[in-house]
């Protein structure tokens, strides 16, 4: 199976995907070829002292896109990231000789930004095979379906699921443009959602699997005006819904980061934590864990909303962000596995119920004496470092296949994330935004995790660290201090 390259469009019609679409939306899209994708600049020793126009702390989408679009305002960034690498919750790497991606993959067609960087630097998309065999829940287990009839099935359901967000976000770039609308139903987890529709018990493993998976592993987590959110931007149906995960980009995700990070010329210092930002009113000062002070008239943090309260902010944080960063806006629960598999002869797609090891479980492709699968896990946890633990989860779906190796990434318990992905938590939408994106003093916010749009992928990120640019370069401008 090998990937088609094509290139990234700017909208999508409300067309039909049929087969394809089902597959694409749980993100069967084939590895790219070549694994060579640079992961940043070297370390470099931190110079005690040295003041800087900016500090940009957080080196992924957020934070990069920051840096950028400051330098090209005559801005000198220093940027601090906590990783020995770039990117943040993106993260490629490989994995038995292919490219693998172990935090976000994939960007679609109504996601403008992120495609227009793709375009930017000359990247193309890849899109992938469709399976020869579909797994869905059923009363007595995983259950083989037919490929269409599946895919109609779990299209009606979804209209169901998400009935009325058309009236609910009418603007789906002004989230709340129908702000009665959206306090009346922020108060709704996506399980009360489920609640509502009178679904068969058939009909809700089916669905459960999409807003427990989605949730960070329990319905009960995410808000259901979080989900339908991502619906809205969507176009307002399955099709557009599910092309949203439908392409990955040639290079990898950091891959074209690492084109966004050259163009900002930026003074990036890797394993550089942070442990304290203090704003003096004249001045910012940002202290590592490693006792190291920098200092700059302004600053972006960078960093999912999960880990703000790790790090000391003086004066405290806006009730507001420290509200959120209390609830969590990254899912709590968020294993990605890859693996590699014997014993298949076709290719496969499956969706699990609430409560089951995997949510999605997805071939991506052949590697040398099996094929290589991804497996998204929640709860209950799975042991994605442990072979065993991972067959076993495996032949729950899968009884006939053997695991032969591993890689996984635990985004929950990784102490620079503290989540994965961010869905917003009941009642967030409605008392949060826009306020949370507002700079505090000298410090401006950027993040995925608190943009307008596409919250929790790349195209948000990308959409707050523009933001947070503008609102730094409104504020002052660059103080031209020596670097």
């Amino acid at each position: 199976m090998r990937d088609q390259p094509t290139a990234p469009t700017t909208a999508l019609s409300g067309h039909r995907l049929s087969r394809r679409r089902l597959v694409q939306a749980a993100g069967l899209t084939a590895v790219a070829a070549s694994a060579g994708t640079a992961l940043g600049s070297p370390a470099r020793a931190d110079s005690p002292g040295t003041n800087r126009d900016v500090i940009v702390v957080g080196a992924g989408y957020a934070g990069v896109t920051a840096a950028r679009e400051l330098r090209a305002r005559g801005f000198r960034p220093v940027i601090l990231e906590a990783r020995s690498r770039i990117g943040g919750r993106t993260w490629t790497t490989t994995f038995e000789g292919k490219q693998v991606e172990l935090g976000a993959q994939w960007i679609g067609p109504t996601q403008p930004l992120v495609n227009a960087e793709v375009r930017r630097y000359g990247l193309s998309t890849l899109t992938g095979s469709i399976p020869s065999r579909l797994l869905m829940p059923s009363l007595s287990g995983p259950a083989a379906v037919d490929l269409e009839s599946g895919d109609a099935r779990y299209g009606a359901l979804m209209e169901r699921l998400f009935a009325g967000a058309r009236d609910l976000f009418p603007d789906p770039l002004n989230p709340l443009a129908n702000r009665a609308a959206v306090v009346a139903a922020d108060g709704l987890t996506l399980r009360d959602r489920l609640d509502q529709l009178g679904l068969t018990a058939e009909e809700r493993l089916w669905l459960s699997g999409t807003t427990a998976g989605y949730s960070g592993g329990d319905s009960r987590i995410g808000a259901y005006t979080a989900l339908a959110h991502w619906w809205a931007l969507a176009g307002y149906n399955v099709a557009g819904y599910d092309a949203a995960m439908s392409l990955r980009i040639s290079t990898g995700m950091t891959g074209l980061l690492q084109s966004m990070l050259n163009d900002a010329q930026a003074e990036l210092h890797l394993r550089t934590a942070v442990a304290s930002v203090t704003d003096t009113g004249g001045e910012v000062r940002v202290t590592t864990t490693a006792g190291v002070t920098y200092r700059a008239p302004w600053a972006v943090i960078a960093v999912p909303v999960n880990v703000w309260k790790t790090i000391a902010f003086r004066p405290g944080l806006a009730a507001v962000r420290a509200q959120a960063s209390a609830q969590g806006v990254g899912v709590p629960h968020s294993n990605k596995i890859w693996m590699k598999v014997t014993g298949l002869p076709d290719r496969v797609a499956a969706r699990g119920t609430e409560g089951d090891p995997f949510t999605t479980l997805l071939s991506q492709g052949d590697v040398n004496g099996g094929q290589l699968m991804v497996a998204f896990n929640s709860l209950p946890p799975v042991d994605g470092t442990s072979v065993s633990a991972v067959q076993r989860a495996l032949r729950y779906y899968l009884p006939e296949a053997s695991v032969t190796s591993v890689l996984a990434q635990n985004w929950g318990t990784d102490r620079y994330s503290l989540g994965g992905w961010a869905l917003r938590r009941l009642g967030q939408l409605s008392t949060q935004q826009p306020a949370i994106q507002t700079p505090q003093g000298r410090l401006a916010f950027a993040s995925g995790d608190i943009a307008t749009g596409w919250i929790g992928f790349v195209e948000g990120a990308i959409e707050s660290g523009l933001r947070a640019a503008g609102q730094v370069a409104a504020m002052g401008t660059p103080a031209l201090a020596a670097v």
